[in-house]
């Protein structure tokens, strides 16, 4: 089958599952400012169809994407009055990252600048064992926005964030792995069969229960924890419907539906 003509990302839809792949494969998926806008647009229309129990985020061609475009930002950052690129991409992974389903990156290939921060956001990552890593902001002298260097230090710890940001270092899968970056490395062929397992998983679990202690999850790994909030999700949850139909299954040892 050809491959389809670059374009913005491509949503498909199966089931309980959704995916959206990068599709500028001949520049390793590198993100246009028309792509920022698509994504938000995407992940609003995913997160409002509660028949969708999860989201694969992944990139078409031999990488899963080299980031957002350095060209828009010089050229935006050139004029005082326009700084925005930046701040849109960051807008983008920050809702990436809240959105209410799990998400897993589909790490098809390499993973480079800002895209890192972009596979960083979703939930759960899973690599082919060729795939790499790096951050070169300290090579480009770009300070690196603020929730991006919160989501580096709380999910894969502060010795590894400044290794990752201060050296610029390029790492392989491996490593990638070792340092928690990937929840999971397997070779390109069982790259697939990984991702439905997890996928199939996650789409079988109470969607409320896992969307609110995702977002417990988050709020507290960026200090901010809405302890009330969290008190009331749980409260909730003891005399929800999911519940009620997760005891009786189990006590019918039988897999619950929800």
């Amino acid at each position: 089958m050809p491959e389809a003509a670059a374009s913005a990302p491509l949503l498909d839809i199966d089931g309980a599952r959704a995916t959206i792949r990068l599709n500028r494969p001949k520049h390793l998926n590198r993100l246009q400012p028309d792509d920022l806008d698509a994504l938000l647009k995407l992940f609003d229309r995913i997160e409002s169809d509660r028949a969708i129990r999860v989201m694969v985020l992944t990139g078409t061609g031999r990488a899963f994407s080299s980031g957002y475009d350095l060209g828009s930002i010089a050229e935006r950052t050139a004029n005082a009055q326009e700084q925005t690129a930046g701040s849109a991409f960051e807008i983008v992974v920050n809702r990436l990252e809240d959105l209410a389903l799990p998400t897993i990156c589909r790490l098809n290939g390499g993973v480079y600048g800002g895209a890192t921060d972009l596979a960083l956001a979703c939930d759960f990552r899973i690599g082919v064992d060729t795939c790499e890593m790096f951050m070169p902001a300290a090579r480009l002298g770009l300070h690196y926005y603020k929730s991006g260097i919160t989501r580096y230090v709380s999910r894969l710890g502060v010795d590894n964030a400044k290794r990752l940001f201060l050296t610029a270092e390029k790492i392989g899968a491996s490593e990638m792995l070792r340092i928690g970056y990937l929840t999971a490395m397997v070779p390109a062929e069982a790259l697939d069969q990984e991702v439905d397992q997890l996928a199939g998983i996650l789409a079988g679990n109470a969607p409320l229960a896992m969307r609110g202690m995702k977002r417990t999850i988050n709020e507290f790994a960026r200090g901010r924890l809405d302890e009330e909030a969290a008190d009331r999700r749980h409260r909730d949850s003891m005399r929800s419907a999911e519940i009620k139909e997760g005891v009786k299954a189990f006590a019918e040892k039988r897999p619950p539906k929800f």
